[in-house]
């Protein structure tokens, strides 16, 4: 088959995507997290009185927990291709991954399966945000001067 044949076949056949109707639901998806983040430092702090600033890990903790559990349940993918990319931006999107990878090599035993390919997909959300993280103090340092 020709490349320009081939090419406008898989033109023809790719699912066209509805992006206002996909970005409005990552929106909405993406807000009910963090509205939902703010429920739960609330619940911390006022139920359990917690101050906020012990509160806020605890709401991390609690978020990737649960996007953990979905995973381990086989619930999340099912959600994430209702929700697209509301839901998988956030921690949990990050959580779903570390989680994915752990399940896939499990069998292989816990250092070569878990622990070798554990953060195989995360992997390069962290190196980046380390690096970036670096970048961004050494600018901060350059403009305001002093310490961090």
């Amino acid at each position: 088959m020709e490349k320009g044949k081939y090419q406008e076949l898989v033109k023809k056949r790719t699912p066209k995507e509805d992006r206002i109707k996909n970005s409005i639901k990552a929106f909405l998806i993406g807000g009910s997290i963090g509205a939902l983040a703010e429920l739960l430092v609330n619940i911390y702090m006022n139920i359990f009185e917690i101050p906020r600033v012990e509160a806020n890990p605890y709401m991390i903790i609690t978020i990737i927990f649960v996007a953990c559990l979905f995973t381990g349940i086989g619930f999340f993918d099912s959600l994430v291709k209702w929700a697209g990319g509301g839901l998988i931006i956030p921690i949990t999107g990050f959580a779903h991954s570390v989680m994915s990878s752990t399940m896939e090599y499990r069998k292989e035993g816990l250092v070569t399966g878990i622990g070798a390919n554990m953060f195989k997909l995360a992997g390069t959300v962290i190196a980046f945000g380390i690096i970036s993280a670096y970048v961004l103090a050494l600018i901060r340092i350059c403009l305001f001067g002093g310490t961090i």
